[in-house]
C-alpha cells in the first residue's frame, strides 16, 4: 500500500481518484476534526472514521450507497408499527445522547469508533445548526433509538444510528425522510452499502455519479424551518 498524504491542518484533501482501492476509499490521514475541516470533507463526499489509537483517516468509498428520498421503502410490519403510535419523536433534543448510544448500542464493536474527539467535533457542527439528530422514545420516554448526521444544502450525511428496540432506528430513518422530502433534498448519503438501509430503499451509484449529484445539491438553499416533527410516529404516513 503506497503511503496515504498526510493532512496539516491548513491542507486540503487529495483528488477522490487517489483514493485506494484496498481498504476501499482511504483517502488521507490526520488533519484534525475541527468544523471547517469537516465541512469541507462533508462538501466533497469525504468522511471521517477511525478507532482510536489511529490517526484520523478519511474515506470516500466506490461504490456508495445512497438513497433518494422518493426512494424510501416501509414494510408492512414497519407501517403497522409507526400506525400503533408506540414511539414518540424529537428533534435535535438529545444529540449527544444520540452519539453515545450510537457508540455503546451494538455489542460487536461496530460504532466504537464514535469517541469523545469525534462527539466533541459533531456537537460543535451541531450547535452551529449544521448536524442534525432524530430522537426515538417509548412510552416513558426513554430514548431507544435514533441517528444523527450533516446537512449541507439538500443533502443529508448520515453517520450513524442506532436501536435499543425492535424497528426504533427505522421510524427514526423514515422520520428523518419525512423532513428531507418537505426540503425537497436529493439524497441521503449512507456512506457504505447495509443490508438494514438495502431494505429501507437505499442502493449504490458510483463515486463519480455520486460527486456529480453532489455537486449540483451541496450548495442549494434550503431553511431551517423543515427540522419538525410530529410528536407521534403514526402522523408521518
Amino acid at each position: 500500500m503506497r503511503p496515504l498524504p498526510r493532512l496539516s491542518a491548513d491542507s486540503d484533501f487529495p483528488p477522490s481518484c487517489e483514493a485506494l482501492k484496498e481498504p476501499n476509499g482511504l483517502l488521507a490521514l490526520g488533519g484534525g476534526l475541527s468544523a471547517r475541516r469537516l465541512v469541507l470533507a462533508y462538501r466533497r463526499g469525504i468522511f471521517p472514521w477511525y478507532e482510536a489509537p489511529q490517526p484520523i483517516l478519511w474515506w470516500t468509498p466506490d461504490p456508495r450507497s445512497v438513497l433518494f428520498p422518493s426512494e424510501l421503502h416501509i414494510s408492512h410490519s414497519l407501517r403497522k408499527t409507526l400506525r400503533q403510535n408506540r414511539f414518540q419523536l424529537g428533534i435535535d433534543q438529545q444529540f449527544t445522547h444520540v452519539m453515545h448510544a450510537c457508540a455503546t448500542a451494538r455489542g460487536d464493536g461496530v460504532g466504537t469508533w464514535i469517541d469523545e474527539d469525534m462527539v466533541t467535533a459533531y456537537s460543535r457542527l451541531h450547535q452551529q445548526g449544521v448536524a442534525h439528530s432524530i430522537e426515538v422514545m417509548d412510552g416513558t420516554g426513554k430514548l431507544v433509538g435514533g441517528l444523527y448526521g450533516v446537512s449541507l444544502g439538500r443533502v443529508f450525511f448520515g453517520e450513524s444510528m442506532f436501536s435499543l428496540v425492535s424497528n426504533a432506528s427505522k421510524v427514526a430513518f423514515v422520520a428523518l425522510v419525512s423532513i428531507l422530502r418537505r426540503g425537497d433534498f436529493h439524497m441521503v448519503d449512507c456512506q457504505l452499502e447495509s443490508q438494514h438501509l438495502n431494505s429501507l430503499g437505499a442502493r449504490t451509484i458510483s463515486r463519480l455519479d455520486f460527486e456529480h449529484r453532489l455537486k449540483r445539491a451541496v450548495d442549494v438553499d434550503t431553511g431551517s424551518d423543515i427540522w419538525q416533527l410530529p410528536n407521534t410516529c403514526g402522523d408521518l404516513l
